[in-house]
């Protein structure tokens, strides 16, 4: 594909989100004038047309899309309605405690606390990692599977501070990004999030519909797998509406769906133990596997995600000025996240591992990605009782279709956070799918008939990700460590140097693959010039994130002390 096609696609993706969601901002603006207030009489709501107010009868039939003034001022990631009951599980003696007391660990208590950890874990296992892994093995064999670990680890250490941030302030990071920075940084935030989320959303969408077309033998084409596949968000609507553990529960069934299926994969092809084990243990890395390399790293940290996490652990009922439960909490959503990521390792390894078997050292190890995976594996090993092929699409199935439903997810709370819209939920919802499926389907009825075109897509799509982790890391770190909004939870000298050494390593990896990716596509004097003018801005931006990070930690401890002295 030629520089002036990719970026005419790039403009496409962007314009068309741009205009549907002013169209619903728009229309919201319209709707909010006519919001009801119930702290009037039952009979009665008030209207404000042209600064004046009049009284009209209110519709009591009638769901405002925008929030009642019932509900709290302020954009709330779950109704205290919503939430799950947690306290005096496995307690008899509750009401003793103390408010600095750690209650004793109970299995019964870790169950109730079990579900943010595996919504959060699906982002190491969406489509788009899936398709690092394959290229990994293939092209590097077992040597990274020591990478996978440790990247797995680096991404368990940054949701930890991402709950650690929603449990103890009881707000996620989209809303104290937007009370943190000034109005034009904090919608600068939005847009590189929004960016990076849609970037996801069509590596997810077109995972699941490639898993169509395998599982339809051919039948359904890319574009009618793109529109099956965003109806997902009304079936994660349906079941929220019936509580958060249902959710919880449908992602525990799909997430059990990879495991099977990939686990049969691993029987059906029968890795080399020994080199895996190796793999595992032996740190090993050449100029030949640099790039997958920085792909497995990159496909760990997801910007959506450390939002997402965030606001997931408030899905509990916790009492953020009690210190005990704040670090019970932190306890057991610790442990949670730990199984649920050590799971997706596991997953991730049985992926990598079958094509470090199936196809290293072949000469079409180069040529494979997620478009025609199923059916190279489908040539090398056949049939059997299932065939390969399906079993792959049933897997792949499974992340594709658990990731979008998270990234519908993970939209709300964004959008929500940033903007202050105080929509309903089944609202933005709407609008996060809204604006993601406009530029999939694009992409389906552009790349439907052409697998090298697709992994040309994913390459740009991996990056457009990339230049977005610092958006979502900086701002986490500043947060994690200021006294006035951590307390005793703010992270100590210790863990801020190690915080901010695994983030510049994150950043610096995910930078090695856009300076690679800058190198082999970008070409013309016109798109270079606008490549530069970009990256000129995108330096500032981080370096002023980064300035504010340093200086609000440092003068904000100064006038801390000055007002304790005083």
């Amino acid at each position: 594909m030629d520089t002036a096609n990719k970026f005419d696609l790039l403009h496409i993706y962007i314009s068309s989100r741009n205009a549907i969601f002013h169209l619903f901002t728009h229309f919201l603006s319209n709707k909010s004038s006519t919001t009801p207030n119930h702290h009037l009489t039952p009979t009665t709501t008030t209207t404000t047309t042209n600064h004046h107010q009049t009284t009209m009868p209110s519709d009591h039939h009638h769901q405002p899309l925008l929030p009642t003034s019932d509900d709290d001022d302020k954009e709330t990631a779950y109704d205290p309605t919503q939430k799950v009951h947690v306290v005096g599980v496995d307690e008899p003696d509750h009401h003793h405690l103390n408010s600095d007391e750690t209650p004793p660990f109970s299995w019964r208590k870790l169950w109730v606390f079990t579900g943010p950890g595996f919504l959060m874990s699906i982002a190491f296992l969406d489509p788009g990692n899936l398709e690092g892994d394959l290229q990994a093995g293939a092209i590097a064999g077992y040597s990274l599977l020591w990478l996978l670990l440790w990247a797995t680890v680096i991404g368990f250490f940054v949701q930890l501070l991402s709950a650690r941030l929603g449990v103890v302030t009881g707000r996620h990071l989209a809303e104290l990004c937007r009370e943190e920075y000034p109005n034009w940084a904090g919608k600068l935030l939005w847009v590189m999030t929004e960016l990076a989320l849609i970037g996801a959303d069509i590596q997810e969408v077109i995972g699941s519909a490639i898993a169509l077309k395998i599982l339809t033998v051919g039948f359904l084409p890319l574009w009618a797998g793109v529109l099956i596949t965003a109806f997902d968000c009304f079936i994660f609507l349906f079941l929220e509406n019936y509580g958060v553990r249902k959710l919880e529960a449908l992602f525990a069934v799909l997430i059990a769906v990879m495991a099977i299926s990939f686990a049969w994969m691993f029987g059906e092809t029968k890795p080399n133990g020994k080199e895996l084990l190796i793999g595992i243990v032996v740190p090993k890395l050449n100029s030949k596997t640099i790039q997958q390399a920085v792909g497995v790293v990159g496909g760990i940290i997801m910007p959506h995600n450390v939002f997402l996490h965030s606001a997931l652990v408030q899905s509990r009922e916790i009492d953020p000025r009690k210190t005990g439960r704040v670090r019970e909490a932190l306890n057991y959503y610790s442990i949670e996240s730990a199984i649920a990521l050590a799971i997706s390792f596991v997953i991730n390894l049985f992926v990598t591992t079958v094509f470090a078997k199936a196809f290293f050292g072949t000469e079409i190890a180069d040529t494979i990605g997620l478009g025609n995976a199923g059916q190279f594996l489908q040539e090398k090993f056949g049939g059997g009782f299932v065939p390969i092929l399906y079993i792959w699409a049933v897997g792949l199935l499974a992340a594709g279709q658990s990731s979008t439903i998270t990234g519908t997810y993970a939209g709300q709370f964004i959008m929500g956070g940033f903007l202050d819209l105080r929509l309903k939920k089944w609202a933005r919802a709407l609008i996060t799918r809204s604006c993601a499926i406009v530029p999939t389907l694009i992409v389906a009825l552009i790349f439907d008939s052409s697998d090298e075109t697709l992994d040309v897509l994913n390459e740009w799509l991996n990056v457009l990700q990339s230049i977005q982790i610092p958006f979502a890391l900086i701002p986490l770190l500043c947060l994690v460590a200021k006294d006035d909004l951590m307390g005793v939870f703010k992270i100590g000298p210790v863990l801020k140097t190690i915080s901010w050494l695994v983030a510049l390593l994150v950043i610096a990896i995910n930078g090695y693959l856009v300076q690679q990716f800058y190198v082999d596509e970008v070409s013309g004097p016109v798109f270079t010039s606008i490549v530069i003018i970009f990256i000129v801005a995108y330096v500032a931006f981080v370096v002023y994130l980064i300035w504010r990070s340093i200086t609000v930690s440092t003068f904000g401890f100064l006038k801390t002390r000055s007002q304790v002295i005083s």
